[in-house]
């Protein structure tokens, strides 16, 4: 389904909690081709919040409703990780666009499904992995693609946050989350690692829970958490180099105004590059002899070509994550892929399925991944 002639893409929100908040609405906002057209959320006293806050006069706390309305084009899902399969097939089946949350699902079974009912479909679908439209992201894989760095023979990423030990509410169990700092945040990383060097073919990793979580930032007792705050992979690409990933929700001092520490890392056999979150617009790089050293990204990758974001505008860090709708509303109107794909969620989720069956088993997995 695609608007008429003339009129905006008709977008609905699916989960009006903070994410939606933060960037998938400003990023419709943006974007004249798009509105918001409708919201759904069980939250009846945050759907009233946002007719204002958003603009949108219809609300429900019924996806069906959604799904079923002719007037709607496409749909963001922005709910627990479990919900994820049911409403995005359902939608497919109705015919919307979809651009979903990750984790897509809690194992890559579900994830398959998701793919499929898309794809039959013929829906767009996308995955929100953010980072992938940060400035000095886009710059590094232009300089990979180029080849600027040499030959790449090692990614080395970083996430540490320093976030409270209280209650993540449904995050932290796992028929509800599915794994913790793994599915929330390397699952990020272990995407823009293979947008940048290709397929990852074999993993080892770890996951650990260091913080019990047993009560809410209230003080009200819950019960304990059943996932991950640490998570680490050490991986092998097809093309020979190699990964390494550690993520941690506990790393006290690395508040960093709320962004975190965040570090991606490419050398190559010319030179070297990183990318961090809290100075998207800047890269580092650095060559043999020398020292890794601040350049501004050019102009032409601060932003998509045709996106209407003022890339001077707003906090660096926030405001490339509007991108994301950029990208989905392209892709509808242009009849095309939207990039990254449910695919790429699924290809992400065979690879941090296969980190927690390194970790019990005790040994490296053989990554085998999945059919387009």
């Amino acid at each position: 389904m695609s608007p008429s002639a003339g009129n905006p893409l008709n977008l609905a929100i699916i989960g009006a909690g903070l994410v939606s908040d933060y960037h998938h609405v400003p990023g419709i906002l943006l974007d004249p081709r798009a509105r918001v057209a409708a919201v759904c959320d069980t939250d009846e006293a945050l759907l009233e919040k946002r007719k204002t806050d958003w603009g949108v006069e219809k609300v429900t706390t019924d996806p069906g409703e959604i799904f079923s309305d002719p007037g709607i084009d496409g749909v963001i899902i922005a709910t627990p990780n479990f919900t994820h399969p049911a409403l995005a097939i359902d939608a497919a089946r109705n015919g919307k666009h979809i651009m979903c949350e990750k984790p897509l699902g809690l194992n890559a079974t579900e994830v398959a499904s998701m793919h499929e009912a898309a794809k039959t479909a013929g829906v767009v679908h996308m995955t929100a992995f953010t980072y992938r439209f940060a400035p000095s992201m886009r710059y590094l894989k232009h300089l990979v693609q180029n080849g600027d760095l040499g030959q790449p023979r090692h990614f080395r990423s970083q996430r540490f946050l320093d976030l409270p030990e209280t209650s993540w509410g449904w995050r932290q169990y796992r028929d509800k989350g599915g794994a913790g700092d793994l599915f929330d945040m390397t699952i990020h990383r272990i995407d823009f690692a293979q947008d940048l060097l290709g397929p990852i073919n074999r993993i080892c990793g770890s996951v650990a829970n260091f913080a019990p979580r047993t009560e809410t930032a209230d003080g009200s007792p819950c019960a304990p958490s059943e996932v991950d705050d640490w998570s680490a992979i050490i991986g092998d690409f097809e093309s020979g180099a190699t990964g390494v990933w550690e993520g941690t929700t506990l790393a006290k001092g690395y508040n960093r105004d709320g962004f975190g520490h965040e570090w991606a890392e490419i050398n190559g056999s010319e030179a070297s590059a990183v990318y961090r979150l809290h100075e998207p617009n800047i890269l580092l790089l650095g060559r043999h002899g020398g020292d890794l050293e601040p350049i501004e990204v050019p102009a032409e990758f601060l932003k998509p070509e045709d996106s209407p974001r003022k890339p001077a505008d707003g906090e660096p860090a926030t405001v490339f994550r509007y991108d994301l709708a950029w990208e989905f509303v392209s892709a509808i109107l242009e009849d095309r892929d939207a990039i990254p794909s449910f695919w790429d969620g699924w290809s992400a989720q065979v690879i941090a399925d296969a980190t927690l069956d390194s970790r019990e088993q005790g040994r490296w997995i053989d990554i085998e991944q999945p059919a387009r």
